[in-house]
């Protein structure tokens, strides 16, 4: 069940992904009718987020009713990531995964509630570090550049960079 259960977030972190860059609808945190999946494939600026998730298998789990909180990497954070590392990434389901999933969060966290957080445990189980420096929110070493995507079920922010878990 807990495998479900990060398969499930990963899938939402995916989908928040594509959501955040898609449109401006849900600027202001309004609620979408669409799910996480369904605001990021709309979106447009998630395609490596949309691959990443097929891959991996974790489209249907982040379809699920949630609620989840996605910190989504765009096209160009992704393109941030050493030569050959998205390549080998997609080569290995199981290290594919624990990325994702280190990008959701289970529960609705809205930008309100994540600036007066020092840490988050991610569906990998591990926590990514939160801070505010020259008002910027900064979840490890990415910046949040959009926020509060509302969708049916979870919110979606946008991160300039991929977040990468220590290995244990």
């Amino acid at each position: 069940m807990k495998n479900a259960r990060k398969t499930a977030l990963v899938t939402l972190l995916t989908i928040a992904l594509f959501a955040v860059v898609s449109t401006n609808t849900f600027a202001g945190g309004k609620k979408s009718s669409k799910n996480i999946v369904e605001t990021a494939l709309a979106a447009g600026n998630f395609n490596t987020l949309a691959t990443a998730l097929t891959e991996a298998g974790l489209v249907d789990a982040l379809q699920q009713e949630g609620p989840f909180t996605v910190f989504a990497p765009t096209d160009e954070a992704f393109a941030k990531l050493p030569k050959g590392t998205l390549a080998n990434l997609l080569k290995d389901k199981e290290a594919l995964k624990k990325i994702l999933l280190y990008h959701v969060v289970s529960g609705k966290v809205m930008a309100s509630d994540v600036v007066k957080l020092e840490s988050a445990t991610t569906l990998l189980g591990k926590d990514v570090k939160i801070m505010v420096a020259d008002r910027n929110v900064m979840i490890n070493n990415s910046k949040v550049t959009a926020t509060d995507i509302s969708t049916s079920n979870g919110v979606i922010h946008v991160i300039d960079t991929v977040l990468i878990p220590d290995n244990d």
